[in-house]
């Protein structure tokens, strides 16, 4: 009888391990973006599925680090999860999860977070979407009608490739407001986010990625656009598009100036944005709501606590709590205790108790609460959580309250 061996994968298997990425996710990357690959697989923590000496499954975790309320955390963020065709619906993905996370928590990572490919999948697993964004499309056609003046400092182009070492700070100011961001190397934003490396094609017909900024050259910049551009076609069909990749601002004034502009560019007609966050000011700005429509709305992030202690303890809360949580978890026997939480804005103390609960639920509901973008209340109202004390939902939600929304505008 074959079996299957789970042990980690080790940095001489690692292009046999991106043969079976590739073979899975029917991908063909060029060179570049293959060795780009093969650089964040060799960094990552790796479990594999043997069977044979051959490799038939894989399941990896970056070490990132995601914004939280308050901070920031070291967070597992799991990427090129694999099973071979003939090895599917065999508990392989489960068995290579059971041994990623001790792996993890022993790294010193008390969340996990994906992008989910097939959300009915990774709800077994404790995860839960975390963040949302909505797609959001303007008329260009005629100049944008907003509420508010936009901000008069000068708009200028600048070269993609020098990008970077300018723009970090302010997204790094945008992470510190806004929980569900990850923070970027210098070669994440040239490969990635402005694809200045990567060799393969685009087939949607625009253009390169373009960078406007908000601000005199020499002085801190106001805000930034990444963005392309596609033409219209001739003999008047469809108008050009431009099409949003990033845009931060330093306050509603710089939002304002540089959707104006980006509105503005001649030849187009329309602008999109895939990712924003759902409580973008553009749409408080917009004086005709018929002119910048929600087109979409989509989960994005998925999280998991995987340190339920460490994770309530290193955030900011909002207002005073002091609850009892039984937390449910069948694929972390660790997690599923009950813990007295403590927490305000003088920070938080969580502690396993023998003490009867406040409120009883899942690890992938807590977890969906993490960031401040999901309420508990109207899970208790719907039965999916259970409050033993009443109201204890609602100060749990009270105190996990933000002030922005979080958000998770790209893949890691």
């Amino acid at each position: 009888m074959t079996t299957t061996d789970i042990r980690d994968i080790p940095e001489d298997h690692l292009d046999q391990a991106l043969d079976l990425v590739h073979l899975v996710h029917h991908l063909a990357p060029a060179a570049p973006t293959r060795d780009y690959h093969r650089e964040l697989l060799a960094r990552c923590i790796r479990v594999g599925a043997y069977e044979d000496g051959r490799l038939v499954g894989l399941a990896a975790a970056h070490h990132h680090q995601l914004s939280v309320p308050g901070g920031e955390l070291p967070c597992a963020a799991l990427d090129f999860v694999s099973v071979a065709p003939t090895h599917r619906r065999r508990g392989l993905l489960t068995a290579m999860l059971d041994a990623l996370w001790p792996r993890c928590t022993a790294a010193g990572m008390p969340l996990a977070a994906l992008w989910a490919s097939e959300s009915v999948i990774y709800g077994r697993y404790g995860f839960a979407p975390a963040t949302a964004t909505d797609r959001i499309e303007i008329d260009a056609t005629r100049p944008l009608d907003l509420r508010i003046a936009p901000d008069p400092r000068p708009l200028r182009l600048m070269d993609p490739a020098e990008a970077p070492a300018l723009l970090t700070p302010l997204y790094e100011e945008s992470r510190t407001r806004r929980a569900g961001r990850f923070r970027r190397t210098e070669r994440r934003w040239r490969f990635e986010t402005l694809r200045l490396e990567s060799a393969d094609a685009d087939s949607d017909g625009f253009g390169p990625m373009r960078v406007v900024v908000l601000g005199a050259p020499g002085e801190k910049p106001g805000g930034y656009a990444v963005y392309r551009t596609r033409g219209g076609e001739e003999g008047g069909g469809a108008p050009g598009a431009v099409l949003v990749r990033e845009l931060e601002a330093d306050g509603a004034p710089a939002a304002a100036a540089l959707w104006s502009y980006l509105a503005s560019i001649d030849l187009t007609g329309t602008v999109r944005a895939g990712a924003r966050p759902a409580d973008d000011p553009l749409l408080q700005l917009a004086a005709d709501r018929d002119q910048v429509r929600i087109t979409g709305t989509t989960p994005s992030l998925w999280l998991r606590l995987t340190d339920v202690p460490a994770a309530l303890t290193a955030r900011s809360w909002a207002a005073p709590v002091d609850l009892v949580l039984e937390i449910r978890d069948p694929q972390l026997a660790s997690q599923e205790r009950v813990f007295h939480l403590t927490a305000g804005p003088d920070g938080a103390a969580c502690t396993p108790t023998t003490a009867a609960p406040d409120l009883t639920l899942d690890a992938r509901d807590l977890s969906a609460c993490y960031l401040g973008g999901t309420r508990l209340a109207p899970l208790v109202r719907d039965g999916l959580a259970t409050a033993h004390t009443p109201g204890a939902a609602r100060r749990l939600d009270a105190a996990l309250e933000t002030e922005w929304l979080p958000f998770t505008g790209e893949d890691y």
